[in-house]
């Protein structure tokens, strides 16, 4: 006879160390805060182990309720995996994106098509916006974020490949009196600022000695795929990730004015709960997105 505790202990104390607080558990249980640290007090019993230093009204795993945690989120994600595989027979499943708008419009919009002709069981929500996502709701399956992300308990955190950071005009700029064909000449021209980017004009100055950029001077986005339309319509260089402008560089409608020279930094992140990894759909997802990244010829030509 196999030695579990009762499930209802274990998901109270799974809920607490994923979400940090016996409060926030009972909301997502629907029990009281009592009820739960009734159930947590029952485990560690029958453990006979502690598995949370309470500390006034905070709660903080020790180090066999880390690991405790670990195991159990595991092996409640297999569970709901195992559910979710028979009820989805002859079903079709459906995936819930959540992505930072500018990679959902320039990067990720154009390559969707191919996964859902690889993957034709599985349908595809995107939802855009630069809010902060709670992944515990279950509202969305991964989160894909821009800079950085405070790691969280229970949260599985994948950092992108590094980018390469490029200045990007229109062609236009390459002729005439006042075009681009050297670093000095980025003096008398007009910076377009993407105002949320972890790289900016002020560092590519920095980057560059001798240089002397209007930095207080040029049009401000907050979002890069204005920065970008902006560019491409002869505005002004911007300064962006190469893999966000992919189409505009093959059409022609952008180039390099100094080529693939840049920094490279890592901008993005897909993020889900560790409890719901092996959930086929998040697997394949995953995969195919980590996939179409490193094949994205935008970091393999980097030199």
């Amino acid at each position: 006879m196999r030695k579990v505790p009762p499930l209802h202990w274990v998901q109270a104390f799974e809920a607490a160390a994923r979400l940090g607080s016996f409060v926030r558990a009972s909301q997502e249980l629907y029990l009281t805060a009592s009820a739960v640290s009734h159930r947590i007090r029952s485990l560690e019993a029958a453990l006979s182990t502690p598995l949370f230093h309470r500390i006034r009204r905070t709660v903080i795993l020790t180090d066999a309720g880390q690991r405790f945690a670990k195991e159990v989120s595991n092996a409640l994600g297999l569970i709901e995996s195992a559910v979710q595989e028979t009820e989805r027979v002859d079903k079709v499943d459906l995936i819930t994106v959540h992505v930072v708008p500018s990679f959902a419009a320039q990067w990720l919009m154009p390559r969707i098509s191919r996964f859902s002709a690889r993957y034709p069981d599985i349908d595809v929500r995107i939802t855009a916006s630069v809010e902060k996502i709670e992944l515990e709701s279950g509202a969305v399956d991964l989160d894909i974020r821009y800079g950085s992300v405070l790691q969280r308990n229970g949260v599985v955190t994948e950092m992108f490949p590094p980018e390469p950071i490029v200045a990007l005009c229109s062609p236009a700029l390459l002729k005439g009196r006042n075009r681009i064909k050297r670093l000095k000449d980025m003096e008398q021209q007009v910076l377009i600022h993407s105002e949320a980017n972890l790289y900016r004009w002020k560092d590519w100055q920095g980057d560059h000695s001798g240089i002397s950029l209007k930095l207080d001077r040029g049009p401000r986005f907050d979002r890069s795929f204005m920065s970008i339309f902006a560019a491409v319509d002869g505005l002004g260089v911007c300064l962006d990730s190469k893999l966000l402008v992919e189409r505009q560089l093959d059409s022609g409608r952008l180039v390099l004015p100094f080529g693939n020279q840049g920094p490279r930094v890592v901008c993005h992140s897909v993020n889900y709960l560790a409890s719901r990894a092996r959930l086929p759909k998040i697997q394949v997802f995953r995969e195919w997105l980590m996939q179409s990244l490193h094949e994205s010829p935008a970091l393999i030509e980097f030199p």
